[in-house]
């Protein structure tokens, strides 16, 4: 585990390597671990020193939801452990196949019940850090500052502690923080999808985090020669390669690589000791 460590909002700090819940439950799709496995890599994880845990309650799949499994495995949580979920145009699967207008988790009403969901699973009376995940159709008609200040509104209300935002452009960033303090933007970012690298260094300049989803391709896992060749060189993986990637290119990247594998999650965070070198960083551009 990498000794770096970030304050969000600058009050919980956070070791810079997290894990992400989603591939516990499958969702959307996917294997999934055994429960009794599930709960082993959460543990582990803790053990490990992984005190960023990124979830949400539509990380749900037949049953198996991750907020549960985290509260099970977890509760009574460790002082510094720090759970950041997500609400908004996911919130439910039916908002998947809608536009963003039409999107019920975007609504006031949407936003709260997600809210109130996230707490109750979780078993906690407020939320560390909540995302407002933006949806990816008609964002021209579903802006930003309103579903954010009904976050606002329940940050105020004791329910969340602070906040953050998903899937957004850099624009919608600086509207954000016109509305309320952002602790963090989690967006898709990895070596091969650079879009946002000056949203990256924008962020690190405000002293706002960045949190890439998809870190080593998600759905399309990165393989290219360039990192087979930096693996080589250092005996290690080519996820563990690009997870290194990501630490080496801004400090204010946090890394919530999420597995169901105990073995896989020690190679995430082994991933924190590997200190690519400026060969390395030319060769993978």
């Amino acid at each position: 585990m990498t000794t770096e460590r970030w304050a969000l909002n600058g009050d919980l700090n956070v070791a810079r390597i997290g894990y992400g819940a989603m591939k516990l439950t499958g969702w959307p799709k996917g294997e999934r671990p055994g429960r009794e496995t599930a709960l082993a890599v959460l543990r582990r994880a803790v053990e490990l020193g992984v005190n960023h845990i990124d979830t949400s309650h539509y990380y749900s799949r037949d049953g198996v939801a991750a907020n549960e499994l985290i509260r099970e495995a977890l509760s009574p949580y460790p002082d510094d452990l720090v759970i950041v979920t997500k609400v908004g145009a996911l919130v439910e699967g039916s908002d998947l196949a809608l536009p963003a207008h039409e999107m019920t988790g975007l609504t006031p009403d949407g936003l709260r019940r997600g809210v109130e969901a996230n707490l109750r699973s979780l078993g906690v009376d407020r939320l560390d850090v909540v995302n407002l995940r933006m949806g990816d159709l008609d964002r021209s008609q579903t802006g930003l500052a309103g579903p954010l200040e009904t976050l606002l509104a329940l940050r105020e209300e004791g329910l969340i502690r602070h906040l953050g935002v998903s899937n957004v452009t850099a624009a919608e960033v600086e509207q954000a923080r016109t509305i309320a303090p952002i602790a963090c933007v989690q967006n898709l970012y990895n070596l091969a999808r650079r879009d946002d690298d000056p949203l990256v260094d924008s962020c690190a300049r405000a002293g706002i985090a960045y949190v890439p989803f998809f870190p080593v391709g998600g759905f399309q896992p990165l393989t290219t020669a360039r990192l087979d060749a930096v693996a080589a060189r250092h005996g290690a993986t080519v996820p563990q390669v690009a997870l290194a990637w990501l630490l080496a290119r801004s400090p204010n990247i946090l890394l919530i690589p999420g597995t169901g594998s105990p073995a896989h999650l020690e190679e995430n965070v082994a991933a924190g000791t590997l200190k690519l070198t400026a060969e390395d960083l030319a060769d993978l551009g």
